[in-house]
């Protein structure tokens, strides 16, 4: 009787093993590490860099006559300002032997566009309550000949202004141009106006930089763009027209502080910002 529990007790563990056996056996084999959550992939970042104009390498300059970013400190009977008459335009000063007699220093004033019709800015540091005061705009081809010649308001406290070309004139492509901006604070002497000058030529944008902006899918990008590529003009416009519309919008000042810190314009990142009506 002990014998045969014995071999029964033998039987079942051998069939209760061999099960498990076969049981593992049918389990496919696999190396995998328990799984891991699966994280979302974060999606697409907007760039949170400022824009920083990258002046073209090796420039040539437009033109072999000299330009100036910035007028005299006091001349025509005009009032003492701390801060001149200033082209925004980047600026690449003269190597001169000899020390600057003012603070209206000579040497390179030049931007590239890809628009037609582009606007100039300049900062006016004269108001038109000045009595007898006069301020014009003008813009000649390579052979001197006035596209553009127009009288403009002073604004009624120093600003930053914007001069459009009308639909009159315009720019043509792998053209070079020079423009005048003069202030006559009292039109009875004949003494020489405060004045800013420098150049401007319209380009075509290649077939990669067309399709960068093609996919940039905000303005903020395409300035960021047109600033890293030297083309100032594009991106001084496209950021001055949107902050023109959002004077008030924390990321718009950055950005326009960061756009003219990098052509050495600090000075004027905190002064308003308008645009006037050609008079």
């Amino acid at each position: 009787m002990k014998w045969i529990l014995t071999t029964a007790l033998i039987l079942s563990s051998t069939t209760q093993y061999s099960a498990q056996v076969i049981d593992r056996a049918k389990q496919p084999t696999t190396n995998k590490q328990p799984a891991q959550p699966v994280k979302t992939p974060a999606s697409p970042q907007q760039p949170t860099s400022p824009p920083v104009f990258i002046l073209p390498k090796a420039p040539a300059p437009l033109s072999p006559v000299s330009g100036r970013r910035t007028g005299m400190g006091s001349r025509d009977n005009c009032p003492a300002v701390s801060t001149p008459l200033t082209a925004l335009v980047p600026f690449q000063e003269e190597q001169k032997v000899g020390k600057q007699t003012n603070n209206s220093i000579i040497g390179t004033v030049e931007g590239l566009t890809t628009l037609e019709r582009p606007t100039f800015w300049f900062y006016i540091p004269y108001t038109k309550n000045l009595s007898n005061s006069s301020a014009e705009f003008s813009l000649q081809d390579s052979a001197e000949n006035d596209v553009y010649r127009n009288a403009i308001a002073l604004p009624s406290k120093p600003s930053i202004i914007g001069i459009s070309l009308p639909s009159t004139a315009s720019l043509k492509v792998d053209n070079t141009y020079r423009w005048y901006f003069k202030i006559r604070c009292n039109q009875e002497t004949a003494s020489i106006p405060v004045y800013v000058e420098g150049d401007i030529k319209r380009i075509n944008l290649d077939v990669r930089l067309m399709q960068q902006l093609a996919a940039a899918n905000e303005p903020r990008r395409k300035i960021i763009i047109y600033a890293e590529k030297g083309i100032w003009f594009d991106a001084l416009n496209m950021l001055a027209q949107i902050r023109v519309s959002n004077p008030n919008d924390a990321s718009l000042k950055k950005d326009w502080q960061s756009l003219l810190q990098s052509i050495n314009l600090d000075n004027l990142t905190m002064m308003p910002l308008i645009k006037l009506p050609s008079r």
